[in-house]
């Protein structure tokens, strides 16, 4: 069993077998609201409701059913990636986890893989890069701003236990620096989450091997269109597919059966592409010829003649992040059992 656990992937020995001191615990009560603690010895867990003391939880297994001193009743599972990722300090909007789950499967990201990604954010995307590509895989990150680098890497650290033997993080522009450190024709897989990747496009063609996948994270159809207005233009990748998801849930209860009445809408537009192979054209998306109602005025003011510095986060309704909230925020992700009792985790994104 020692031999197993040792050769387990990085960070499973802690999702698995009993409660130990300095893992986190999911608290549910009957009402189903749900707080996380961070075990410790002789930690208490206080409420309106009475107190539930950690010694009671340590050595217990995962799905367990424990009463505090006032009989209250609680499940106790540790949390999953998403929860953590709804909850973890933050300092950029994190990328949800329906839409990570779109990128890894849209993007093809498999075990093994090399992939680059910018910007890194909270780092909730690149925990769900490196549990794709593994131990063996290889995750570059590039992040322009050193406060959201610190975030990520205290949020990462936190889930996985420690630093992640594929994950490397460099700060500075990604059109420069990847240029710098990959290979050209080196990577499998490019992830972007930023304002302007069509800035890019050059960097990712150099350094995506044909056949490759180029995933774009764009939150508002302006983008979303000069994106692919880009990358058509450039004869270099394949034609984009552009989508959205949107996640609904179900309230069921005997024959009480009916959509939620809230749900995850739209939070981003994803877009894909691959890269084809050098001096080769590629196989133009078939169009129906009619008459626009616009003119080339308005297709240079929609797409690639658009002045670069109307391209900022206010222009695109995205509210700035003050840098006390950054502060705050990476202190958070790199404070040892930093999780307060008390947090509230949603059962849903919203």
């Amino acid at each position: 069993m020692s031999a197993q656990n040792t050769a387990a992937p990085h960070g499973a020995n802690a999702r698995r077998g009993p409660f130990r001191v300095g893992d986190r615990v999911q608290l549910t009560d009957e009402k189903r609201r749900i707080n996380t603690i961070t075990l410790e010895a002789g930690g208490e867990f206080h409420t309106h409701q009475g107190v539930l003391s950690h010694d009671l939880i340590i050595g217990t297994s995962e799905g367990s059913v424990v009463e505090n001193v006032e009989g209250v009743r609680y499940q106790m599972l540790r949390p999953l990636a998403k929860d953590f990722v709804l909850s973890m300090p933050r300092g950029a909007a994190v990328v949800y986890p329906k839409d990570a789950a779109q990128i890894i499967q849209f993007g093809d990201i498999f075990p093994g893989a090399r992939v680059v990604e910018a910007g890194v954010g909270s780092g909730a995307l690149s925990i769900s890069l490196l549990r794709a590509v593994g131990d063996q895989g290889y995750l570059h990150s590039y992040e322009r701003r050193e406060e959201f680098a610190d975030i990520a890497r205290g949020n990462i650290a936190t889930v996985f236990g420690g630093e992640h033997p594929a994950w490397n993080l460099s700060i500075g522009d990604f059109q420069e620096k990847v240029l710098e450190i990959e290979e050209p024709g080196s990577v499998d897989r490019v992830v972007l989450d930023m304002l302007s990747p069509w800035e890019c496009l050059d960097a990712v063609a150099t350094v995506l091997a044909p056949g490759g996948v180029w995933t774009n994270y764009v939150a508002t159809v302006t983008q979303m269109s000069r994106v692919v207005e880009a990358i058509r233009a450039s004869g270099q990748f394949t034609e984009p597919d552009c989508f959205e998801t949107m996640v609904r849930g179900w309230h069921v209860d005997g024959l009480a059966v009916r959509p939620d009445h809230r749900m995850v809408a739209h939070t981003a537009f994803l877009i894909t592409t691959r890269r084809l192979a050098d001096a080769q054209e590629g196989i133009p998306k078939a169009k129906r010829m009619k008459e626009h109602g616009y003119s080339a005025e308005d297709l240079n003011a929609w797409t690639r003649e658009h002045d670069a510095e109307q391209w900022t986060e206010s222009a695109l309704g995205e509210r700035g992040i003050s840098p006390k909230k950054l502060r705050r925020a990476a202190k958070d992700a790199n404070r040892p059992n930093r999780v307060r009792e008390g947090d509230n985790v949603s059962d849903t994104e919203n």
